[in-house]
């Protein structure tokens, strides 16, 4: 059975490294990222794309001034993924795909389709409204505890395991 390790990070860097450090612990592919375009700043897309999915392809690289275009399963052609009340978002990883219905939807329910509570997935969509990065991470049960700690030590906020 697998688990859902979420958190927010105010900053980056903080995310950057959290991301990066649960990657050379074998967590690679099951990372995800949700933020709001601005907070990952322009130009870094390509970056995102790599640091956070391990290299695959989830975003395809094309950017058009500081908002990513293309993701995967979001918003085909569009240039991003627009949520009311939200605006343009960044999304990478598995996390990607569940929110194409987010338009509508709104975050919460992406989030609840990835394991989160209803309840907490509008406390983690606000906490994006506000400008915070999202990192989840799907891992077995017996993961999960050292994914939280690796979250936690980066300075990651409301981490929870669901």
């Amino acid at each position: 059975m697998s688990k859902t390790v979420i958190a927010t990070f105010n900053n980056r860097d903080s995310a950057e490294r959290a991301v990066n450090d649960l990657r050379s612990k074998g967590f690679e592919r099951d990372i995800s990222l949700l933020a709001k375009d601005e907070k990952i700043g322009r130009g870094d897309a390509n970056k995102y794309n790599t640091n956070f999915t391990g290299g695959d392809p989830v975003m395809n690289g094309v950017s058009t001034g500081g908002t990513i275009g293309g993701l995967i399963g979001l918003a085909a052609g569009a240039g991003a993924l627009a949520i009311p009340g939200i605006g343009p978002l960044v999304a990478a990883g598995p996390i990607a795909g569940l929110l194409s219905g987010a338009a509508t939807g709104g975050i919460a329910g992406g989030l609840a389709d990835y394991g989160i509570p209803a309840d907490r997935g509008r406390f983690f969509e606000e906490r994006i409204r506000q400008g915070d990065i999202l990192v989840a991470v799907r891992c077995e049960d017996n993961k999960a505890e050292e994914a939280s700690r690796i979250l936690s030590r980066h300075g990651g906020s409301d981490v929870e395991i669901h």
